[in-house]
């Protein structure tokens, strides 16, 4: 079986995530490629798309949000996703039982006794006016004898777990600061989510194959340690049993089977890979149990701190800041003069986007780390 390398794998990475050429892509068609964009920080997607789109426009983004055909959600991991209006129907139903476990493993005393069903309930009956409500609006008007647990407990569960919920613009338009308003789902989108479907045969997952070859598509090749990461569900296993016969397999260089679609794209290692900057919480970080290919150990930890980064030859090198009209760069290793001309250059499209174009407003300033 052929072993792939680190580098390889991260040309892969790059290629399916679009990185490591800008792609010619309508936003939304960009959006259901990439399974998604993490989303709890409302700004960072416009970078992430930025990176990865030709031309990107913020409007090209701002526009479907309010249109309602991209939806801000908890779905993957119980994180705040920007999905497409499609994918969030389709997929929630697969993501409840996982979305609910996790809401209990931070908050299970509070929930003992709770009767969870009659709850979601009573969040739908008070949501059932149309009204967008904050979380504290919603637990505020929840009956009391449904009150017991701690209001923050109580949001969680509802509006994470189970009511499915957008959450309204203007939170997630560009350059707008909005507090989160939320109304079910279904009723944002003007059509009921997907019930879970299946064949009647036993370990039947239809949506778990098509998870898996959403991921393997924007992700791969990677192994099912990574698929599970990357969306936090169970019984993914037996999606991959179902699909095998026509994934093809390989091997990393610490034995792991990686499954992939064989017509996807695997560069060759030795591909040219242009400075990329990508936002907090990336998918392409986030996106994989094992994150060897982009990042070294001894940095894994920026990935979950929210810190934002930038890619040199393909793998994590420095991280980044904004502040008014500067793009602050921080090397976590040495930098060489080509490796400070070719980040300052990209850094300085960076800050003109990041201020509408302002091109005499933009400037960079990188110190090594």
């Amino acid at each position: 079986m052929t072993v792939l390398g680190p580098r390889a794998l991260g040309r892969a990475t790059l290629a399916r995530q679009l990185l490591l050429d800008r792609a010619d892509l309508p936003v939304l068609d960009a959006v259901a490629h990439l399974g998604g964009l993490q989303a709890q920080e409302p700004q960072e997607p416009f970078v992430g798309l930025w990176s990865r789109l030709r031309g990107f426009e913020p409007a090209a983004l701002s526009d479907p949000l309010t249109g309602r055909r991209v939806v801000r959600t908890h779905l993957m991991r119980r994180t705040v996703h920007l999905v497409t209006a499609d994918d969030a129907l389709a997929w929630r139903a697969r993501h409840d039982a996982m979305l609910r476990q996790r809401v209990l493993g931070v908050y299970r005393r509070e929930f003992e006794g709770v009767d969870l069903d009659a709850l979601a309930a009573a969040g739908r009956a008070v949501l059932s006016d149309g009204e967008p409500r904050t979380m504290t609006d919603l637990t505020r008007a929840l009956p009391d004898e449904l009150s017991g647990p701690a209001p923050r407990a109580l949001g969680e569960m509802l509006v994470s777990a189970l009511v499915p919920m957008a959450q309204l613009p203007p939170r997630g338009l560009w350059h707008t600061k909005a507090g989160v308003r939320n109304l079910p789902l279904s009723s944002w989108l003007g059509r009921e989510i997907d019930p879970l479907p299946g064949d009647g045969t036993e370990g039947s997952d239809p949506v778990g194959q098509a998870l898996l070859r959403r991921y393997l598509a924007a992700f791969g090749p990677a192994a099912s340690a990574d698929l599970r990461a990357w969306c936090g569900l169970a019984g993914l296993p037996k999606a991959v049993a179902a699909l095998r016969d026509e994934l093809i397999t390989f091997r990393d260089e610490r034995g792991r089977e990686l499954l992939d679609l064989p017509d996807a794209p695997r560069p060759d290692p030795d591909t040219p890979a242009p400075v990329r900057f990508l936002p907090a919480f990336d998918n392409a970080l986030l996106g994989y149990d094992d994150r060897s290919r982009i990042v070294d150990d001894a940095h894994r930890g920026l990935s979950v701190a929210g810190a934002r980064v930038v890619l040199l030859d393909g793998r994590v090198a420095a991280t980044w800041t904004v502040e008014s009209d500067t793009v602050t760069v921080t090397p976590l290793r040495p930098f060489s003069h080509t490796d400070r001309t070719t980040v300052t250059e990209e850094g300085r499209e960076l800050a003109a986007f990041l201020t509408d174009g302002d091109s005499h407003r933009a400037r960079i300033t990188a110190s090594d780390g």
